[in-house]
C-alpha cells in the first residue's frame, strides 16, 4: 500500500492542459528485478539506485522487518550510497521508513514520526531525534515522515498541495475518493474512526457547517445540529476526527480561503468574509498559522507566474 500510494496519488496530479505534474519511478538498490514482499506476490522495481542522483523528491516506503532491525550504525553500505547520492532532493517516509531516515542521519535533530506502534522503538533507537508519537505526519522542509499506511495518503497531497497547489491537490483526492486535506498535526490514532451508531456522529453537523462556513457558527449551534449536549458533541467529535470543533472549523475555513485564493480575484477582504474570518486581519493570522505563508504570497505562488517545474 505505501509503494501503491505514491504511484496513485504522484501519478494522478495533473495540470490545467491535463499534462502529468510528476515522474514516478520506482527504484531498489538491488534493482532493476523483482523484491520480496510479505505478501504472495513480489514488486518489480525497474530501476536502480542511479534514479535517486536524478530525482526530485525521494520517497522511502516501508520495509518493516528490516527497518525495525535498522541502528544508527547498521544501514546497510549500498543504501546509504543510494541515499548519499540523492543530493540536494526532498526526502520522504511513510510509515517505518523514517527509520531508514534516522539511521542515515538525516533526522538527526529533526523533529519525525512513525507508526504509532513503533515510536517508542523509534525512540530508543535513535535518541538523537525528537520523536513527536501523535501525528499524521511531520513537515521539516526537505524531510518529512508520516505514520502509518493511510498516513501516506496525507503527505503525498501535502506535497503536492505545497508544489502545485489546493486545486490540483483537490482533484487528486477526488480521483482518489479521499478526504481532500487532514493537517500533519491531526492525532495519528483516532478512537472511533467508523462510529458504531450513525445516529449518533458528527458527520451529519460536519457537512451542516461546511455549507455554511461564510457564517459565525458556535459550538452550540453545532451540538444542537447533531441533538448533543456541547459536552458529548465535544468528546465525540474529537473521537472520530481527532480535533476540536473549533480546530476542525477553522482547518476547514484555510482551505476553503486557498481555493478562493487560487480560483478567484476577490480582495483578501471579501476572501475574509466568505470563508468565516470576519476580517482581512484575521484571515491573515489564521492563514499563516496554517499554511505557513500570507494569503497574498501564496496566491502569487499559485497564481502569479504558473505551476513550479515539475
Amino acid at each position: 500500500m505505501e509503494l501503491g500510494l505514491v504511484h496513485q496519488l504522484f501519478g494522478g496530479a495533473r495540470g490545467p492542459a491535463g499534462e502529468r505534474l510528476y515522474e514516478v519511478r520506482t527504484c531498489a538498490v538491488t534493482g532493476p528485478g523483482m523484491i520480496r514482499t510479505d505478501a504472495d506476490f513480489p514488486i518489480g522495481a525497474p530501476h536502480g539506485p542511479e534514479a535517486l542522483a536524478w530525482a526530485d523528491t525521494v520517497i522511502v516506503p516501508a520495509s518493516h522487518e528490516e527497518d525495525e532491525s535498522l541502528t544508527p550504525d547498521g544501514l546497510p553500505p549500498s543504501l546509504a550510497r543510494a541515499l548519499e547520492s540523492a543530493g540536494a532532493a526532498r526526502l520522504a517516509s511513510i510509515c517505518t521508513g523514517a527509520f531508514v531516515l534516522a539511521a542515515a542521519g538525516l533526522l538527526d535533530g529533526r523533529r519525525a514520526t512513525t507508526h504509532w506502534l513503533s515510536t517508542d522503538l523509534f525512540a530508543r533507537t535513535f535518541p538523537s531525534v525528537t520523536v513527536d508519537p501523535d501525528v499524521l505526519y511531520v513537515d521539516e522542509g526537505t524531510i518529512l515522515t508520516s505514520a502509518g499506511e493511510a498516513a501516506g495518503v496525507d503527505l503525498c497531497l501535502h506535497l503536492i498541495r505545497r508544489d502545485h497547489g489546493a486545486a490540483v491537490a483537490a482533484d487528486v483526492a477526488r480521483r482518489t475518493v479521499v478526504p481532500p486535506h487532514r493537517e500533519g498535526g491531526q492525532s495519528q490514532y483516532i478512537q472511533r474512526p467508523v462510529p458504531v451508531d450513525q445516529l449518533t456522529s458528527t458527520g451529519a453537523a460536519r457537512s451542516w457547517a461546511e455549507a455554511r462556513l461564510h457564517e459565525p457558527l458556535t459550538l452550540r449551534q453545532l451540538a444542537d445540529r447533531a441533538s448533543m449536549s456541547v459536552r458529548t458533541f465535544s468528546r465525540r467529535f474529537r473521537e472520530e476526527t481527532g480535533l476540536t470543533p473549533m480546530q476542525w472549523l477553522t482547518q476547514r475555513r484555510v482551505d476553503r480561503a486557498r481555493e478562493l485564493l487560487e480560483s478567484t480575484d476577490h480582495t483578501v477582504d471579501r476572501v475574509a468574509t466568505e470563508t468565516g474570518f470576519g476580517t482581512a486581519t484575521s484571515l491573515r493570522a489564521h492563514f499563516a498559522a496554517g499554511v505557513g505563508v500570507s494569503p497574498a504570497a501564496y496566491r502569487t505562488t499559485f497564481r502569479g507566474s504558473g505551476p513550479p517545474p515539475r
